[in-house]
């Protein structure tokens, strides 16, 4: 097994997962107490990933950061080097790529929570801050851990995004789902099996550990 290939497939799912939940906390609370009325076209661009070919999003990223784009110049003048096809590229586009699978359940937990709590939180004093951290996050834990979990298992399997803004640079930007389809290319399907097997053990460990954690987070039949 590409041994390489597998850490930084768990560092980059690692950083991935643990930045949308920075970002996407904050994000999914705007959208479940905004009143602006056109917050459906924010809610449309996070969604989108969920519905675009990973090919074309990853097109898309790829001209955005792309040495001739103002951000791409900006990252070129700031580092000395071009953001796609290194490990920070293939990160900012796997922030992107599983962004609503972190957002989404952020945001229906926190839809959940009984307005009533908060406003008594708010009439009591307690800043908007404090209440978001010290109730509303405890309150929604079982939507954030779905997020988080949801996030770092679909970076696991990243193919057309990664290929797309990563390329294959084995150290750099080669991830497990890449090793496996030049495994595959190369007619080593023995080698194929065994990282496939592996990387099905790490996703079934994480949903096992959640399980574990929390049942009722993935619960899918009705509890008794």
């Amino acid at each position: 097994m590409n041994w390489t290939a597998i850490i930084l497939t768990l560092k980059l799912a690692t950083l991935t997962a643990a930045i949308l939940l920075i970002i996407g906390l904050p994000l999914a609370y705007w959208l479940s107490f905004s009143r602006w009325r056109w917050k459906f076209l924010i809610e449309s661009v996070v969604a989108l990933p969920l519905v675009l070919p990973p090919t074309v999003l990853g097109f898309y990223i790829l001209v955005a950061i792309g040495p001739h784009s103002p951000l791409g110049q900006f990252y070129t003048s700031l580092v000395g080097h071009p953001l796609p096809f290194t490990f920070e590229g293939l990160l900012f586009a796997s922030i992107l790529y599983s962004l609503p699978f972190a957002v989404q359940p952020f945001a229906t937990a926190f839809e959940q929570i009984d307005r009533r709590l908060l406003e008594a939180s708010w009439t009591l004093g307690v800043s908007r801050l404090k209440t978001f951290f010290k109730l509303m996050v405890p309150l929604a834990k079982a939507g954030v851990v779905t997020g988080f979990v949801l996030s770092f298992a679909h970076t696991l399997g990243e193919f057309g995004v990664v290929l797309m803004v990563g390329g294959n640079i084995e150290g750099e930007t080669r991830t497990v789902s890449i090793d496996i389809y030049d495994e595959v290319q190369a007619y080593n399907y023995a080698g194929a099996a065994r990282t496939a097997l592996f990387l099905l053990a790490i996703s079934y460990s994480v949903l096992l550990a959640v399980y574990a954690m929390n049942r009722r987070v993935w619960a899918i039949w009705p509890q008794k």
